[in-house]
């Protein structure tokens, strides 16, 4: 077997390395081969497993850089992602350069670019956006990536101690969301708000990472995002609740990001049913000039069953009164019960209506996302004439 085979493409680059040759890049790869004096080329010393180890981890240690200026060559990928590596504080393997090889398609303007380890290599993911020669450039996972496989050998996401701002970037890129449960979200309306957008994908769970592009020059939205949650099954739930869905004169198109539009499994489909009827929530938040209000309603508090025994009803009142009154002058309860052989609108809410607006807007701050009898609470303001008139289902 031939364990040097797989590192021909890296002594190319390497040749600067070898005695009699003119050097590359000087002093960027004094250490990956040592070579004794006047050792000929074909008796690199490559001990097995390291070879073995390196082209196993390879997948892991690549990354991809797209949008390349047509100046761009090898030495200069190297060079500039090399010091921005050492400058953000990504350099995990010791002294020296975070980059060992780099091969360019110049037809394409993309290059792969190989690091020394694969937590060096994600580290480099929050390098997505930056501006190279001019241009920002796309950091991404090559296609061979293996989410799965690259879990065992290192970290797959970017260290969140990475000091970005010293080569112009912020935290939260979306360089720091890869993998296969990353999702794309397009069709936003210009004019939501970072705070809203994040608002309406939370309705599912808490995000793990969340990027809404914006435009360089401007700062406004380009009107997609991309977000990853914390539970990892709520992916494909997320993903089809929120599809198609219209915002203002948009329709939202909503997937995961590297794989197109997958359907949720079955036994998700009673919790995505029940996301649906949460969107319509969210839509009256999003609206545009939508204002706070003097009443809040809750979901995902109680169930139609939990309101049937009269006992249970007054502990659930007595405990919402406890809660709500911590933010403010509660004027009012409303918990809708269910009704023999007919329909009650608004079964499964808990409105709270305050005394002000301030107490109001307290409340939603600290009762949205909190655990109630096990499930996530979503606060939204709802229209006080609706309230007034018992329209419940608005």
């Amino acid at each position: 077997m031939d364990l040097v085979r797989p590192h021909l493409e890296t002594f190319s680059f390497l040749a600067g390395q070898i005695p009699g040759t003119t050097p590359a890049i000087p002093g960027m790869f004094p250490t990956m081969f040592p070579l004794a004096t006047g050792q000929p080329f074909g008796a690199l010393p490559v001990m097995p497993v390291q070879a073995m180890t390196q082209q196993a981890t390879r997948h892991a240690r690549r990354v991809y850089v797209g949008g390349l200026p047509p100046t761009a060559n090898e030495q200069s990928v190297a060079t500039f992602f090399s010091q921005v590596m050492a400058a953000i504080g990504g350099n995990t393997a010791g002294p020296g350069d975070a980059v060992v090889n780099v091969y360019i398609n110049h037809e394409k303007k993309f290059a792969f670019v190989e690091m020394r380890s694969v937590e060096e290599a994600s580290n480099a993911m929050a390098l997505d956006g930056i501006i190279f020669e001019g241009a920002p450039v796309k950091v991404r996972r090559p296609s061979d990536y293996n989410p799965s496989l690259a879990a065992t050998l290192g970290p797959s996401q970017p260290s969140p101690n990475l000091n970005l701002a010293a080569v112009g970037l912020t935290p939260g890129s979306a360089g720091g969301l890869e993998g296969p449960d990353r999702i794309f979200v397009g069709g936003l309306p210009y004019y939501f708000t970072e705070a809203q957008v994040r608002e309406l994908l939370e309705s599912f769970g808490p995000l793990r990472g969340f990027d809404l592009v914006k435009d360089r020059e401007t700062g406004n939205s380009k009107g997609y995002a991309f977000c990853v949650y914390q539970d990892l099954s709520v992916t494909d739930i997320a993903c089809a609740a929120l599809n198609g869905i219209k915002m203002g004169d948009k329709t939202l198109t909503v997937r995961r990001a590297n794989q197109g539009t997958n359907q949720p499994k079955p036994e998700q489909e009673s919790v995505l049913l029940h996301a649906q009827q949460q969107i319509a929530l969210q839509k009256l938040m999003l609206q545009p000039g939508a204002v706070s209000t003097k009443v809040l309603c809750l979901t995902q508090v109680v169930t139609p069953e939990e309101l049937i025994n009269d006992e249970d009803y007054e502990d659930i009142m007595e405990d919402m009164r406890g809660e709500g009154g911590k933010f403010g002058a509660l004027v009012n309860v409303v918990i809708p019960r269910p009704r023999p052989n007919e329909a009650a609108p608004g079964v499964g809410k808990v409105f709270l209506e305050y005394a002000d607006i301030e107490s109001a807007t307290k409340a939603r701050s600290g009762l949205n996302g909190r655990k109630f009898g096990g499930n996530q609470v979503i606060a939204v303001f709802y229209p006080e004439n609706k309230f007034a008139q018992g329209e419940y289902d608005a």
